[in-house]
């Protein structure tokens, strides 16, 4: 297991750990979450060793092999499938060793070796991982200077994936997949051999792929089992408890306070007066939890066009004389919230251009509101940012005539206060760089909102505060995300951007997350027996059963949850020398909630078996 003990470590003279701890099972797959800037990434270098601690150890099991994407792969000549292959190194060197070896008992223990790490079927391995990171067979073929920084990164992902070290350490891997590339890894992580600790505010991707939150706060790691969702209910429950028993020892306190302000001088009550003194000394304050400033987005409000905003008829759009779309008849009003759907290279990011007047069509028929006004956010704005101009300067060249104050506040609309409006660019976080591309593509209020990826380098809780800024705007968003917890918030159509057009997604994104996996399951063998078609009364009524039983267990764990949240509800409870009994009805809690999680997944799971036996 890794072990995390009391380390200390600071950057500038800011602690980022001062005697943290945790321990991590092997095996477990682990979110670390934390607020951008609390020292996530410090702590994946302090346990690879690139950085010297200031206290404490940490500690791995010996000879672990631990692996993690540090940097995009070469633009070199090697291919992408001989790039990943050659990422497992063990096997490369045995697979060169048996050409060169002369010794019998040497070969022999160097094919055994070969058979033992599954060394034939390797590049099956490979190509079905690049596969599924966005890479057809044509791709797998190419050198890796035909490709951008972008899609290196995925060749670098997937090469350490293919040599499956023994401690997996992933640094916010989806910010350069699509949705299709973020489901496929998430599937994949769930299936994982060995320990896994994954950097990530996706929020969907901490609730399906781990079984285990660390979280970063105040410089100390606290280790919660289960997935973002039980954490987020089990902290803000300790959260509760904390700030009840504060509010409690403070009235003590005032109550000891004015004992000994009106009786410290009268002799009759000297004695009892120092005894007050004494108990509040004595005291351990209990410290109420603090609550973080609020992560805001603030849309200026456009005025309302008349229907549609845009329409499209017949509509072929492409660059030079390459198609890439073609018969286009849409149609969008200024209430509308669609998300593209649809694998890289489908052309999401030319239809985005198109609606926003960044590509001409090719023929066809545009048709727009006079007054339309369009607002553009795509990642490569963020890196297009002028890097020694400070938030103030970008908004002064777009609005000379606006006052500094106006200007400051529109900063801090969107979370960017004093000290980052007169900082540099290049000295922001990628997520206050996010922050001022999203202001500038909204200064002008406008009718339709086009977002490619807008969640890249955004922490969990600036996601949520783009959600609630989207679901207030009154104009049209058209989205373009890997993140699906945004997506089923925000949009309320689906366009599918397939095989040279665009046309309506008739199913819901859990259905299309289904189909996309379900692209990646092998095959069933050639001596497969086929299922029948329909079960028989006998596995009818035995499934019937086992849904009878997952609802009643369903039941009664929520009668339990009931009766524990009345009991924590219960002032009395945190009443003097109680603090104990507290803390164990809180465990309860969080124990009946996890068991309700799992009996929910049971119950539906069998649901769904007596659907498809049902036909």
């Amino acid at each position: 297991m890794l072990r995390i003990e009391n380390i200390s470590y600071s950057v500038g003279g800011r602690f980022l750990f001062e005697g943290a701890s945790a321990t991590i099972p092997t095996g477990h797959k682990v979110g670390l979450i934390g607020r951008n800037g609390t020292g996530k990434t410090t702590l994946f270098r302090l346990i690879r060793g690139e950085l010297a601690l200031e206290g404490g150890t940490i500690t791995l099991p010996a000879r672990a092999r631990i692996g993690g994407v540090a940097q995009e792969v070469p633009s070199n000549e090697v291919s992408l499938l001989d790039t990943v292959l050659a990422a497992d190194t063990e096997r490369a060197d045995l697979l060169a060793e048996a050409e060169t070896a002369t010794d019998p008992s040497r070969i022999a223990e160097v094919q055994t070796r070969l058979a033992d790490i599954d060394a034939w079927s390797a590049e099956a391995r490979a190509a079905s991982i690049l596969r599924g990171l966005g890479f057809d067979a044509n791709d797998q073929k190419m050198p890796c200077s035909a490709f951008s920084g972008g899609w290196r990164m995925r060749v670098a992902l997937a090469a350490v994936l293919f040599a499956q070290p023994d401690y997996l350490l992933l640094d916010e891997p989806t910010n350069y997949l699509d949705l299709e590339g973020a489901l496929w890894l998430e599937s994949y992580l769930m299936r994982y051999p060995h320990t896994v600790i994954i950097i990530s505010h996706d929020r969907d991707l901490l609730n399906r792929a781990v079984g285990a939150i660390l979280h970063l706060e105040d410089q100390q790691l606290t280790y919660y089992s289960g997935n973002y969702d039980q954490f987020a209910r089990q902290r803000a429950a300790n959260r509760a408890v904390q700030a009840a028993a504060a509010k409690k020892q403070e009235t003590q306190r005032a109550h000891l306070q004015s004992f000994v302000d009106r009786f410290k001088a009268k002799a009759s009550k000297a004695k009892q007066a120092q005894s007050r003194v004494k108990m509040l000394e004595r005291m351990e304050p209990i410290r109420a939890p603090e609550d973080a400033a609020r992560t805001v987005f603030s849309f200026p409000e456009p005025e309302e066009l008349s229907p549609p905003i845009v329409a499209t008829e017949g509509v072929t759009v492409g660059y030079g004389d390459t198609v890439v779309l073609r018969n286009l008849n849409l149609r969008i009003d200024q209430d509308d919230r669609i998300a593209l759907l649809g694998k890289n290279g489908q052309g999401k990011s030319t239809l985005a251009k198109l609606l926003s007047d960044r590509l001409p069509a090719m023929s066809g028929k545009i048709s727009k509101s006079n007054k339309l006004r369009i607002g553009f956010f795509a990642q490569h704005q963020v890196d297009e940012l002028r890097v020694a101009e400070t938030p103030l300067q970008h908004l002064q060249r777009e609005r000379p005539d606006e006052r500094q104050s106006q200007l400051r506040a529109r900063l801090a609309g969107f979370g960017l206060g004093a000290n980052q409006a007169d900082t540099a660019v290049g000295r922001l976080s990628g997520g206050q760089k996010a922050r001022l591309s999203l202001l500038l593509a909204t200064i002008d209020a406008p009718h339709m909102l086009i977002l490619d990826e807008p969640t890249n380098h955004l922490d969990i809780e600036s996601r949520e505060a783009l959600v609630e800024a989207l679901t207030a705007y009154s104009g049209a968003v058209i989205l373009v995300s890997h993140d699906m917890h945004l997506l089923s918030l925000v949009a309320d159509r689906l366009w599918l951007v397939s095989k040279g057009t665009v046309t309506p997604y008739d199913g819901d994104l859990e259905s299309y997350r289904t189909l996309l996996l379900s692209r990646d399951r092998p095959a069933p063998k050639r001596d497969d027996k086929p299922k029948p078609a329909r079960s028989n009364r006998e596995q009818l009524l035995t499934l019937r059963a086992e849904v009878r039983k997952g609802e009643q267990r369903v039941d009664k764990l929520n009668e339990m949850r009931e009766k524990l949240a009345k009991k924590l509800a219960d002032p009395a409870l945190y009443e003097d020398g109680k603090q104990g009994e507290a803390e164990v009805w809180q465990r309860k809690y969080a124990e009946v909630m996890d068991g309700l999680d799992r009996a929910e997944e049971l119950w539906l799971a069998a649901l769904e078996k007596l659907e498809q036996a049902q036909g």
